[in-house]
């Protein structure tokens, strides 16, 4: 007996998932079913993939080793149908590109209006996703890119199996309304001065707002968060309305340019990087290439080249 590239795909998802229920929910099987499928694909391979620790399942060291590969196989099959696609139709299979709030606003009308423009066959799509899970995301198969951030003093994990292609990197600085804490004008301040100030921060647990706290905590201070905001049309707004400070970059004031706002500069460097993440060794797929050219464009026109981390 064969392996199947059914098999592999329950395999891959169970080493993902962790368990026979989680990956049934991903596949739309029963998790028996599954447990069928990977008993099937032990019995191809003549060796144990998982084993029983209490009520859940483990993979083996075989399994593990199997999983790695599964991953590798499958994503050649998928670059093997693209390229079959283009012999035909150029690039023409379907990409499904994760975006988020502000990247969706921004960015995506321009990605879509130039894949549709350079490609007319290419047939994309896009979903929204917490920016937070971007990565798992593409890691998981929900999307095949995604747009992602990335802090410097809280990075996103790395695993071997994705890579992040830098698109542009921005720096913070404060957004306050005229008059607060005594700022009247543009200018700049060490980050220091506003440990005394009220503060509109995402939740701590997500990447942004626990960024933005260990830069605060390297400058001795704690924030005084007043309220804890993901979105940042209504962090902007509450800023403007003299009820905090808000970190702010120049694309989040490109999109809410009418928030009676100033922006203030921070002598200390806190950034993040706007990413595009894949799948590792994706860049052989015609549709992968392709869409990351045109958002590498979209984003900075100028570049010709883009870095991965």
């Amino acid at each position: 007996m064969n392996m199947s590239l059914a098999h592999l795909v329950a395999l891959r998802e169970l080493a993902r998932r962790g368990t026979m229920v989680a990956v049934a929910e991903e596949l739309g099987y029963t998790a028996g079913a599954v447990s069928q499928q990977i008993a099937a694909l032990e019995k191809a391979v003549g060796s144990r993939l998982v084993t029983r620790v209490g009520r859940n399942v483990v993979l083996t060291d075989s399994g593990t080793v199997l999983a790695e590969h599964a991953v590798k196989i499958l994503s050649a099959e998928q670059s093997a149908l693209d390229a079959l696609r283009a012999v035909h139709d150029d690039v023409a299979a379907p990409l499904l590109l994760g975006t988020f709030g502000s990247t969706a606003a921004a960015l995506l009308p321009p990605v879509v209006a130039a894949a549709q423009r350079k490609y007319p066959h290419l047939a994309l799509s896009s979903r929204e996703l917490d920016v937070d899970e971007a990565a798992t995301a593409v890691q998981r198969g929900q999307v095949d890119v995604a747009f992602g951030l990335d802090y410097p003093n809280s990075p996103m994990p790395r695993t071997p199996d994705i890579e992040m292609i830098t698109l542009r990197s921005e720096r913070f600085g404060l957004a306050v309304s005229s008059g607060a804490y005594g700022i009247r004008t543009e200018g700049t301040i060490d980050l220091r001065e506003a440990a005394e100030w009220n503060w509109i921060l995402p939740p701590a647990e997500t990447q942004f707002g626990r960024a933005v706290r260990i830069a605060c905590r390297q400058e001795g201070f704690e924030p005084i968060v007043r309220h804890e905001i993901v979105d940042t049309a209504v962090s902007l707004a509450l800023a403007g309305k003299g009820l905090g400070a808000a970190p702010v970059t120049d694309m989040m004031i490109r999109l809410n340019s009418s928030v009676p706002i100033i922006r203030v500069d921070l002598e200390q460097e806190i950034g993040r990087r706007i990413v595009l993440i894949r799948l590792a060794g994706s860049e052989t797929r015609p549709t992968v290439r392709a869409i990351t050219d045109i958002v590498r464009a979209a984003v900075d026109p100028a570049s010709t080249t883009a870095e991965k981390i």
